[in-house]
């Protein structure tokens, strides 16, 4: 069992990374946190295999504080783990600020530098990230950074300020820090090497940042999803959710009803079409149209249905009769004129997708009776 110290563990990082360690079945986790001693700290030291230093000072009320806590605990750690005489690695979460004359910036380079003496001392491995602004689940807003403060405060209605729309932003999500972490628990580290990349950072502005993010909340009422194929967006997109209070994970739905049943739209997209489902009462038929380029999928996934084509050219009519009994899913062709009948006793319901969102200015949709005549 590898024994990992997590100094900063109840941060935002380091909840996530103790969630992933946990999954590996491996691995006992020492946490250090703020309530913790020296003394503590110690104990936690001389039992540990691995280190990872995420604890650090990042908005204090006296600027003193960032080489108080940046810089001092770094080097208390280095200390007592070289006086184990063991070569324990220590991988550190510093900044990209590291390089820019700020206080901030200059106390996390303080931190490497003690870090870099250590590993040069003890021929033990200092693994350092230089980390842009991070961002994902647990992120505190007002604190951490401005997307946990955009994705809180517009999850909950609250106004957001914005100093610079064209201000750009580098930022790097909390997955691809904790896999890189966890990765190096998986390698031979070389002692000489100090420096580790990161993910890729994602790069937008404060304007672009704050406009995907009121899309997502838009969403709660059109059901439009935004394009997940975007790395960047799907990682947002997961983040904003994460913010939802507990009693609004819920949103409610346009429902459509008429004598044949009820049907209401699901999910929406411009970039796969768009999700609907309906219930269709014993007896009722739906459909009898046929679309020039639009295509569909059906689903019955409750009840029996009798599901017919018929090539608008021809009068050969095909059938098939499915129900949610064996889960089968029905391609609809352009050309073929089609229909969905409920043959059975019960209520059917039935999951149907469009390879595009209904457009009510050009519907593709022609009536023409299955039962019919080409």
């Amino acid at each position: 069992m590898t024994k990992i110290l997590i100094t900063g563990s109840e941060g935002f990082v380091g909840k996530n990374l103790q969630v992933q360690l946990r999954r590996r079945g491996d691995i006992e986790i020492i946490p250090f946190d703020k309530e913790h001693t020296l003394d503590y700290l110690k104990e936690a030291v001389d039992k540990a295999d691995f280190i990872f230093h995420l604890a650090g000072e990042n908005r204090p009320k006296d600027p003193a504080d960032f080489m108080k806590v940046n810089k001092g605990l770094t080097e208390t750690l280095t200390e007592l783990a070289g006086n184990t005489e063991r070569k324990i690695p220590i991988a550190y979460t510093s900044s990209v600020q590291a390089e820019l004359d700020n206080e901030y910036g200059k106390s996390k380079k303080a931190a490497e530098d003690a870090l870099i003496e250590y590993s040069e001392s003890t021929c033990s491995p200092a693994c350092i990230f230089r980390f842009p602004n991070l961002f994902g689940k647990w992120s505190r807003p007002n604190y951490n950074s401005v997307v946990s403060t955009f994705c809180y405060n517009i999850s909950h209605d609250l106004e957001i300020t914005i100093s610079d729309e064209k201000r750009e932003l580098e930022l790097t999500y909390i997955d691809d820090v904790v896999n890189a972490f966890s990765k190096l628990l998986d390698i031979e580290l070389d002692p000489q090497k100090h420096f580790y990349p990161v993910q890729k950072p994602f790069r937008i502005t404060l304007g672009e940042l704050a406009k995907k993010i009121f899309s997502f909340k838009e969403m709660r009422e059109t059901s439009i999803l935004p394009d997940l194929s975007d790395e960047f967006t799907k990682d947002l997109y997961s983040t904003y959710l994460s913010y939802l209070e507990k009693d609004n994970f819920s949103s409610a739905v346009e429902m459509k009803t008429d004598n044949r049943g009820m049907l209401f739209e699901l999910l929406k997209s411009p970039h796969f079409g768009q999700i609907f489902v309906s219930t269709t009462k014993p007896g009722i038929t739906r459909g009898n149209h046929y679309h020039d380029t639009k295509v569909e999928k059906f689903c019955v996934i409750s009840g029996k249905a009798d599901i017919k084509f018929r090539h608008i050219l021809n009068n050969e009519i095909i059938s098939y009769k499915v129900s949610g009994e064996k889960i089968e899913i029905i391609d609809i062709p352009p050309g073929y004129t089609h229909s969905i009948e409920n043959i059975g006793d019960t209520e059917m319901i039935t999951l149907f997708w469009a390879n595009e969102m209904f457009d009510v200015s050009k519907p593709d949709t022609y009536y023409e009776s299955v039962d019919g005549h080409a």
